[in-house]
């Protein structure tokens, strides 16, 4: 059977969406059993460790590696932000809950994305903001804020 790949890439989302969630519950316990920023750090290690093993075992070569170091330095900005999200979410979860935090994330992550699409930035196509989206977005916000209260 073969699989489109906007299905794969709509089922990796959905996957990765439902991760999100749950990474902000184990990360907030693991950061309230070690610490924060030693939770963090793991993360970064484990998650370092198994990306280069697949590196290894599908392409058998670093060489990827060597041609990422040579692309302009925004492109190279991925992980830092990366580090941003898991340290956010280690330390939000406990303080605000899981479902606060993954609303908080998503809407602002809807805004940027908007913003994104709307003026073609980080070299993606130009996609128009119509009124809906502006609707969702607003309502998706607006659910973040109400998720704060406990």
């Amino acid at each position: 059977m073969h699989v489109s790949g906007g299905a794969l890439a709509t089922t990796l989302a959905v996957a990765a969406g439902l991760a999100g969630s749950v990474q902000v519950a184990v990360m907030s316990r693991l950061g309230e059993r070690v610490g924060v920023v030693e939770a963090v750090a793991f993360a970064a290690l484990l998650t370092a460790g198994i990306a280069v093993v697949a590196l290894l075992v599908l392409r058998r070569s670093f060489a990827g590696v060597e041609h990422s170091v040579h692309q302009p330095w925004w492109m190279l900005t991925g992980g830092v932000l990366s580090l941003l999200i898991v340290l956010t979410i280690t330390y939000a979860g406990p303080r605000i809950g899981v479902t606060a935090t993954v609303g908080i994330i998503i809407a602002a992550q809807l805004v940027m994305g908007a913003a994104i699409d709307r003026f073609g930035l980080f070299g993606s196509h130009r996609v128009g903001l119509h009124w809906e989206r502006i609707v969702g977005i607003v309502l998706l916000a607006a659910g973040a804020a109400l998720s704060l209260r406990r």
